[in-house]
């Protein structure tokens, strides 16, 4: 039994470094989680005829978990997330080499057409490639925290956040999955002290010539 702590979301390195050792379904998998943070159930539930590529869509309408189909998690679950060009191309190369014969067909499925096992994926291709880049194993869910980080990261709003994780409340969205990332930790100070050494000199310039504004 693996008693290792997971981490709660990788770095974007991290994330580049793992998709570089995982095979195909499961790279796409992790690919849509990290660029949606959509629910790995939602991810082995989506049906062609909710992804639209045209429009550049995913519609979040089906939840797939204990070899059952069901509503997503909440009513706010249930959502329309937008296309990243990167996306839509993951899903353009996922439809050309699995084939689609009729739009209820899943996105991820076996050979017979049933969905994915999300434990034989992180058991058989996600883990170990976890360990192969020496970094600790990393759960399903903590690709949403890593989505959430992202999106915190690159200044995008709290209620952005909320309506693309589809998350019923708030809170849930600030305490659990806005996580900050330690470089951006650094910036912040070092921009508090650009800005604060800014006007320090200001003010000492001022005084020097007795006009402070």
């Amino acid at each position: 039994m693996d008693t290792r702590v997971q981490p709660k979301f990788y770095s974007p390195i991290q994330v580049r470094q793992l998709l570089l050792e995982l095979t195909e379904p499961c790279r796409a998998v992790v690919q849509i989680a990290v660029l949606t943070g959509m629910r790995i159930g939602e991810i082995l539930a989506l049906r062609w005829k909710r992804v639209d590529l045209l429009q550049g869509t995913i519609e979040v309408a089906e939840s797939y978990s204990d070899g059952e189909f069901g509503s997503p998690k909440t009513r706010s679950s249930n959502r329309v997330i937008p296309m990243s060009g990167l996306l839509r191309e993951v899903l353009e190369t996922q439809r050309a080499g699995a084939g689609m014969n009729s739009p209820d067909e899943l996105v991820f499925r076996t050979r017979t057409g049933t969905p994915l096992s999300s434990k034989n994926l992180y058991n058989r291709v996600l883990a170990p490639a976890c360990d192969r880049i020496k970094q600790p194993r990393i759960s399903w869910h903590s690709f949403r925290h890593t989505h959430a980080t992202l999106l915190a990261e690159v200044g995008e709003s709290i209620k952005t956040a909320q309506s693309l994780l589809g998350h019923s409340d708030l809170g849930t969205t600030l305490n659990t999955y806005a996580h900050a990332i330690p470089d951006s930790q650094r910036r912040a100070v070092e921009r508090v002290a650009r800005v604060l050494f800014s006007d320090v000199l200001k003010l000492n310039d001022g005084a020097k010539t007795g006009q402070i504004n």
